[in-house]
């Protein structure tokens, strides 16, 4: 018995040992939240400070954007113009999707099959701005994304990004030298999260999306770095919602479906889950035990069951052979 419950205790801690393997990664992002990357706000100079020109400008200056064509939305149109008044002397690029694959043909033909691959657009207006920056660097802004105040002390650092709650890293803002190490591995590892997980929101998420660049982040942030390759973190008070923040946002969100809307359901009642999921669980192992404990009885009767049947076999032979030997001897005499 105590052989049985010990071998049953190991095999349920192997399944949960290779589940908590299989998803280590997205758990080490609820604990890591960059604060050592941290963009401090008392080494950002206030929006009209004259410590701006004094700090140094090694992001080249020039704003990247996405969008299917060149007719911008007019939802988005605000935003977009607040960032191009603000920066009047940044050149501006706005990647459509004939250019964006035009520029994929010509510098990174390597990458056009996966490309032309993907099964949502927004895989391939994430994937290009991870190649823009890493081919021209500057900044990357999402077009649901508004400029609040000058990002000339973003220039300084040589590659950010933005931290989301509660965990991980966003992909809506970003900055980066040409080069820089973490968006070279960026794009060098798009290929191989190319996955399909059938949901739409996860698909996209996982393969080119915040939680891809989050999982490149976390892998990159293993190895210590020279400060010049270093990535660092916008916060989100700097990000948006106090006068001091660069960015305000607007209507965006434009690629979510049905899952995202059954997720962020999930997100909103977790606790809730999080119950239930503990009682579907002991109740598996309830039901494995049981099972485990009917088939440990079954074979146990079948045993008793093929013995019993052999020593009444063995007894009416016996029996059979006594009654022949007797009869035999009533005839010899």
């Amino acid at each position: 018995m105590r052989t049985k419950v010990l071998i049953f205790f190991l095999l349920n801690c192997l399944v949960v040992g290779l589940l908590v393997r299989s998803v280590w990664s997205l758990l080490l992002l609820l604990v890591i939240d960059g604060s050592a990357d941290a963009i401090n706000r008392a080494e950002l100079p206030a929006p009209n400070s004259d410590m701006i020109e004094k700090m140094p400008q090694i992001i080249p200056k020039i704003i990247h954007q996405t969008y299917a064509n060149e007719s911008i939305p007019k939802v988005w149109q605000e935003a977009q113009q607040s960032c191009l008044a603000l920066h009047k002397d940044y050149e501006y690029k706005l990647w459509t999707d004939a250019k964006a694959r035009d520029f994929i043909i010509s510098e990174y033909p390597w990458f056009l099959d996966t490309w032309d691959g993907y099964a949502y657009p927004i895989q391939r207006a994430d994937a290009i701005r991870y190649f823009v920056l890493s081919h021209y660097g500057g900044i990357y802004i999402d077009l649901d994304d508004g400029c609040q105040r000058s990002l000339d002390p973003l220039l300084a650092y040589p590659a950010w990004v933005r931290r989301t709650k509660p965990t991980g890293i966003s992909n809506d803002v970003m900055g980066s030298t040409p080069g820089h190490p973490f968006f070279l591995r960026v794009i060098d590892s798009l290929p191989r999260y190319n996955r399909n997980w059938h949901f739409p929101y996860i698909t996209i998420m996982s393969s080119t999306g915040p939680l891809f660049l989050s999982l490149i982040w976390r892998h990159y942030n293993e190895i210590d770095h020279a400060p010049d390759t270093r990535v660092r973190i916008l916060f989100p008070e700097e990000y948006m919602g106090n006068g001091w923040s660069f960015f305000s946002h607007h209507l965006g969100n434009s690629w979510h479906k049905w899952d995202t809307k059954l997720l962020f359901w999930m997100a909103a009642h977790w606790i809730q889950l999080t119950v239930i999921g503990f009682i579907v669980g002991f109740s598996v192992i309830g039901l494995l035990w049981c099972a485990w404990r009917w088939i440990g009885n079954f074979r146990k009767r079948s045993a008793n069951t093929i013995g019993w049947r052999w020593s009444w076999t063995k007894k009416t032979a016996d029996l059979k052979g006594y009654v022949e030997l007797d009869n035999l001897e009533r005839y010899e005499a």
